[in-house]
């Protein structure tokens, strides 16, 4: 077999729209699936009966079900109730509710790991539940499961390839119209590997310079990230 890379990259312009749009969806699913991932794992840990197991009922299903029958669960469910989104709003709900349950089991470890000295010393002082996570749970709490945090999220990235599937325009749906048009699937889907490899090195050191910068202590110990 003899590998023609040109025919390609004479379509680079294609590749770079669906790197921008994969980029994209990470960034705001990143952001999104965090806060609600808190959300639910101060929730499971703080709230009422109903919201634990509205919690736990919502991290289960969504960590024991594919992400391809989520995504189709979502798609074809908001179709049925009336709701007309595009494939690019779907697809940032879907991964937002995927990464946000994987996040709360993340978190909720982040939180149960704090000394329970320092969540009473923090009652003590008088503070409300939101003042007592917000000052003494989440820093620290994040600062321990970083690396879990960080590498879910590089997954995250990775996982919307599988958006491609209700027609999200990312960058493996990039490579399915460069393949079926120039008959090179081989090249195509090598050309993608490196690139989702090349985001991927990009999100690490983005994080570990966020990390860094977020955590001082970290830092001066030498601490990995």
């Amino acid at each position: 077999m003899i590998l023609d890379f040109s025919v390609v990259l004479l379509r680079w312009q294609m590749l770079i729209d669906g790197m921008a749009l994969t980029a994209q969806l990470a960034f705001i699913t990143t952001i999104t699936g965090f806060v609600i991932g808190t959300a639910c794992a101060i929730a499971r840990r703080s709230g009422g009966p109903i919201l634990r197991l509205v919690g736990a009922t919502y991290v289960e299903s969504i960590r024991n079900t594919p992400f391809l029958v989520q995504i189709f669960v979502i798609y074809f469910g908001l179709s049925s109730l009336g709701f007309s989104f595009s494939a690019l709003v779907v697809a940032v709900i879907a991964l937002t509710v995927n990464v946000g349950a994987y996040t709360a089991e993340i978190m909720r470890a982040g939180f149960d790991s704090i000394q329970k000295g320092q969540w009473e010393a923090g009652e003590c002082l008088g503070l409300s539940p939101v003042q007592l996570y917000w000052h003494v749970g989440l820093r620290p709490a994040m600062e321990r499961v970083y690396p879990s945090l960080t590498s879910q999220f590089i997954l995250l990235m990775l996982a919307s390839s599988v958006t491609s599937q209700i027609s999200a325009e990312e960058l493996t749906a990039a490579a399915n119209f460069i393949q079926s048009e120039t008959y090179r699937p081989f090249e195509a889907y090598i050309v993608v590997a490196v690139l989702y490899l090349f985001l991927s090195l990009i999100m690490r050191a983005v994080f570990w310079a966020l990390g860094m910068f977020m955590f001082p202590r970290r830092r001066r110990l030498g601490t990995p990230l």
